[in-house]
């Protein structure tokens, strides 16, 4: 049993594989945090864990008329208000009628429950098996208000994962106004810490970076309406000098879409206070009798062993216990995008001249982007109406999508259903169905609005438009896009006392419509895009297993962007492409080689147009796809290492290992030639000590343990020197990438 009770003293120990995570109730019935961190066996009490001053502090205050040691200022907490002698940054902010904002919820009772709930309205992981992981629900209550908190923690017991989420229940007679409310808070003693995050922008998504730890509040946050480019809701605390391989490290994930919070604060004491949950900027929900309102869902990872085994708990995690439904243990297609082919402007005649040359080449599905619909010649119209345009189209999409089938080619569409243009026949039709504020001016962002899902007869538009299309065409991808952040954030559909919930109303609506539609079609593969990376979080992966990574296709930029990426998503889940040269976002030019060597560590596919290739390529691309459809399984779920960091330094590494050790992809890049370089080699990871490797294509067979202590010794790089027939083209110049399969002897 992975949760231990006391029920005496009143403390409960979570036991992950090798984490424990312990609290207890407190002299005033609050709770109180004692240990997280590496496992430690179950004993009698953990008393002696909590720190208490047994002299008086100084400029404190003081729960208890004659006890001035007690003060929730210097004691670490599970769930922290405010008002109430602690001043750092609190769980809960509640606004009363009677306009107090203190409160009192204290320790009620505890239910214990083998398997997890799910989370009314929101994603959150789950489990196939009762026995898979354990839950208990802490209740706490304040008398006055006669509300009541529960707290669901829940243990995987064969992982080191345990999540976080909290729910409150008004049972009292008047409205409650939140105006905080976080998933979860986590008290550490010591501030000694470096602070890892992800951060970006719009084709720059989710680079790494970290900084130490200091005195205050350090936060990265989102107030965009999506989870954003900006910030990723993902944040890590590392001990000093951890790195990828050692170390201990304290992931925290939050598996929502919006508006969301994750910071630390270091207070005078130098303890750490780390809080994760919906951004209350901008946000109130009033709360009325007999309702409840339910908080996202945190994911806590610990690991002893660095980053990497962080990150592969996530990628497991997420991986067969986020995503759902039939394609999440799916081997995915390989697919060509036309987007950068055509982008607007094409016919049918050129869309089936793409998929033949890409079926010649091994591709399995074809996937129609923008600009099918009727009048969509450019973003500046058309959204919301979803009618094929036969100017482009005259057969129609259900002709286009048999055309393909004949030539052996699946069939996928690009659709951005939460959005609206203002020259459209939706528009003219319900100009109020645009998520504003009246009498304000209204922001655009590429020429759209974004569609108010807080409204029950908007969600049934959408769904009956994109309904009607995936039932009368054999599709069997969706691109889903979303390419603006929120202004203006109202609704005229609800009254003055809820315009703060309209955010998160709006991603409520959204999940609403995301299940019922993935449920409704679930042989369908769906793809979360968001602007590219605009919304590439754990809330969209409950709902379509992958996502979007950038719409940055150059395979350099996409080395820290799919690294920074697999901090805590897994490979399933980066949608990765090959695109055509000079790249179109940097005007970069890549060997094919190189894109193909960092586009394989994801979910792969093409976005270029296919009739241009000449005959040499054509035998290089069916080559790559040839060996990506051998590996496809390996690269897509196989355990994945990284090696070296593109943000530390001018090479990049990576392998994925299967999980029996049997096979292996090395991945090596060289971003920037060096002249003279000496030799490299790579240390790889996860292999057995046990068995010999043989490296193909290269007539050498070395020891696991060799590889993994000595490291591999990589093939020469370019001295120069004159160039020989003997010289490798992979490792001349800037901008090269290499990659060799191991396989273990029998």
């Amino acid at each position: 049993m992975p949760i231990h009770l006391n029920e005496e003293l009143k403390q409960f120990h979570l036991q992950s594989k090798d984490s424990s995570y312990i609290f207890t109730v407190l002299r005033n019935g609050q709770l109180g945090q004692l240990y997280y961190g590496k496992r430690i066996e179950q004993a009698e009490s953990f008393s002696h864990l909590l720190v208490i001053p047994n002299e008086p502090i100084g400029n404190a205050t003081f729960p208890f008329e004659g006890d001035d040691t007690f003060s929730l200022e210097a004691i670490k907490q599970e769930f922290p208000s405010y008002g109430t002698t602690d001043f750092r940054e609190p769980a809960l902010h509640l606004w009363q009628e009677d306009g107090s904002r203190i409160t009192n919820f204290v320790y009620e009772s505890y239910k214990l429950m083998k398997g997890k709930p799910g989370l009314t309205g929101l994603p959150a992981t789950y489990v196939e098996h009762e026995d898979e992981a354990h839950t208990l629900c802490i209740t706490l209550k304040d008398e006055k208000l006669a509300s009541e908190i529960d707290l669901l923690y829940t243990v995987y017991e064969q992982e080191n994962v345990i999540t976080r989420s909290a729910q409150i229940r008004n049972n009292g007679k008047q409205d409650i106004n939140i105006e905080r409310f976080l998933s979860a808070v986590i008290d550490l003693p010591t501030s000694e810490y470096e602070m890892c995050h992800l951060d970006g922008a719009w084709i720059r998504e989710r680079h790494v970076t970290n900084r130490l730890l200091a005195r205050g509040v350090q936060y990265i946050d989102s107030k965009r309406g999506t989870s954003s480019s900006q910030h990723n809701p993902f944040l890590v605390l590392k001990a000093p000098h951890t790195t990828e391989h050692s170390g201990e490290v304290y992931g925290f994930s939050l598996i929502y879409s919006g508006n969301f919070l994750a910071g630390v604060e270091v207070d005078h004491y130098d303890t750490a206070r780390v809080f994760m949950g919906i951004n209350p900027f901008d946000f109130r929900w009033n709360l009325r009798q007999g309702q409840t309102f339910q908080a996202p869902e945190v994911v806590m990872v610990y690991s002893d062993e660095g980053l990497n085994k962080m990150s592969q708990t996530y990628h497991r995690l997420y991986r067969t216990r986020l995503a759902r439904g039939e394609w999440r243990d799916k081997e995915r297609p390989v697919l060509i995008n036309n987007w950068e082919a055509t982008y607007f402007q094409f016919n049918e005649e050129k869309l089936l001249a793409i998929g033949d040359a890409g079926k010649e080449l091994g591709i399995d599905l074809f996937v129609l982007d923008d600009g099918w619909f009727e009048g969509r010649n450019n973003d500046r119209t058309s959204l919301g109406d979803w009618f094929v345009d036969l100017s482009k189209l005259p057969n129609g999409l259900e002709k286009l999508a048999s055309e393909f089938n004949k030539r052996g080619l699946s069939f996928g569409l690009w659709f951005e259903p939460e959005m609206i243009s203002e020259k459209s026949k939706l528009y003219e039709m319900h100009p109020d169905w645009v998520l504003n504020m009246p009498g304000r001016l209204r922001s655009h962002g590429r020429h759209q609005f974004i569609l108010d899902l807080t409204r029950k007869e908007v969600r049934d538009y959408i769904y009956e438009r994109v309904a009607a299309i995936l039932s009368s065409t054999n599709i069997t991808y969706v691109k889903w896009d979303m390419n603006r952040n929120m202004t203006e954030i109202g609704s005229v559909a609800w009254g003055s006392k809820h315009q703060g919930e309209i955010a998160h109303r709006y991603i409520l609506g959204l999940y609403e419509l995301l299940d019922r539609i993935t449920t409704g079609f679930p042989h369908v593969l769906f793809e979360s895009c968001a602007s590219g990376g605009n919304r590439f979080d754990p809330g969209m992966l409950y709902y379509m297993p992958q996502a979007w990574a950038s719409d940055n296709t150059d395979a350099i930029e996409r080395l820290k962007i799919q690294y920074g990426t697999s901090y805590v998503y897994p490979l399933s889940s980066i949608g990765a492409h090959v695109s055509a040269i000079p790249n179109h976002q940097v005007g970069r030019t890549v060997p094919l080689h190189t894109r193909f060597a960092v586009a394989m560590f994801g979910v792969f596919g093409y976005e270029l147009d296919a009739t241009k290739f000449t005959e040499e390529e054509k035998e290089i691309i069916k080559c790559d796809i040839a060996f990506y459809k051998e590996n496809r399984k390996l690269l897509q779920q196989g355990t994945f290492y990284r090696l070296k960091s593109p943000f530390e330094q001018n090479d990049v590494a990576w392998m994925v290992i299967s999980e029996d050790q049997n096979e292996v992809i090395l991945g090596y890049y060289r971003i920037l030639a060096k002249p003279n370089p000496g030799f490299e080699r790579v240390r790889l990871k996860g292999l057995s000590t046990d068995k010999k490797y043989e490296i193909k294509g290269m007539n050498l067979t070395l020891g696991g343990d060799e590889l993994m202590n000595a490291g591999f010794i990589l093939p020469p790089f370019y001295t120069g020197t004159v160039q020989t027939a003997k010289t490798n083209k992979e490792a001349v110049g800037d901008f090269q990438g290499m990659y060799w399969k191991l396989e273990a002897l029998n």
